[in-house]
């Protein structure tokens, strides 16, 4: 008795096969929505930032405006006290939602590692000045670890690595001490615009010498950079690398841009172009160390 092709194993391929084909359209589509709530959390970083940057640059910069418009002073005292919070809280929700769908928990240890040594670091520098020099936070970024750095800061601290590491990661994927070395210097670019935006033209922290960069001492720079490599060091050690790999490192790069925007902004609207260009400058270097980014599927 010979085998009938409809019922046998051909027939059944030829069954199978449809049914294979008809769950690509469906795997297309969770990925795609995948993509789009990832640029979703990308796009309200960006306008945080904007609204924030949009704010300074109306009142921050004409005080008289303020004193024309009861309201307005109103709001924009809102905005100056809750504005810095909201970035840092934002800013760290998106990256954490983003990570948790990439990555599930597996960040979290990274995330006690960073937030632990960068707590440290910043409480002896607020304590004993070093390493980056004496200065003392004032209350504009809320509640204070004993009463003396924002418990906000090293979620900042955070979020500015990650990306930073990642892209180190990319541009040298075999060597350890290369990727260390280029990531803390992708995080100190951060702070170029960072601390004159956040320490002259505005107070969230106040220096205890007068230094030579927009008010801020050299130190401060070793400081950051020696941080970095800490920071760096415990996510090589943690093994972040292998949830890491998983990350479309556009989105990184962008968050990271995103975050930028806001320091490198204000700086430029209060004239100072030295801070400006040395960001650019240091971005520079780092988009020559980086080289050219992977398409974005991969």
């Amino acid at each position: 008795m010979s085998p009938n092709p409809d019922t046998g194993i051909a027939g059944l391929t030829s069954v199978a096969h449809p049914r294979a084909k008809a769950k690509q359209p469906t795997q297309e589509l969770q990925r795609e929505r995948r993509a789009s709530i990832d640029r979703l959390g990308l796009a309200l970083v960006y306008v945080v930032s904007v609204l924030s940057l949009v704010g300074f640059v109306g009142f921050g910069l004409h005080p008289e405006r303020l004193a024309a418009a009861p309201s307005a002073a109103a709001v924009y005292g809102w905005m100056l006290l809750w504005g810095p919070r909201a970035q840092i809280l934002v800013a760290f929700a998106a990256l954490a939602l983003f990570l948790t769908r990439h990555a599930a928990a597996r960040w979290l240890p990274a995330l006690g590692a960073v937030y632990l040594l960068s707590l440290l670091s910043e409480l002896a520098g607020t304590t004993v000045g070093l390493p980056f020099g004496p200065y003392r936070y004032t209350d504009g970024l809320g509640a204070k670890w004993l009463g003396h750095v924002p418990v906000l800061i090293p979620l900042s601290w955070f979020f500015m690595a990650l990306p930073s590491y990642a892209i180190a990661r990319w541009r040298f994927p075999t060597s350890i001490a290369a990727r260390v070395v280029a990531g803390s210097l992708v995080l100190l670019s951060w702070d170029l615009a960072l601390d004159p935006a956040m320490s002259l033209v505005t107070k969230y922290w106040v220096w205890g010498v007068d230094g030579p960069y927009y008010g801020m001492p050299i130190l401060n720079l070793v400081g950051w950079y020696v941080t970095g490599l800490a920071l760096m060091i415990a996510l090589s050690a943690l093994r972040a690398d292998r949830w890491i790999a998983r990350l479309p490192l556009r989105w990184l790069v962008g968050f990271y841009g995103a975050n930028l925007l806001l320091p490198i902004g204000m700086s430029a609207a209060a004239g100072l172009s030295g801070a400006v260009a040395a960001t650019v400058a240091a971005m520079l270097v780092c988009w020559f160390v980086a080289g050219r980014l992977p398409a974005p599927n991969e």
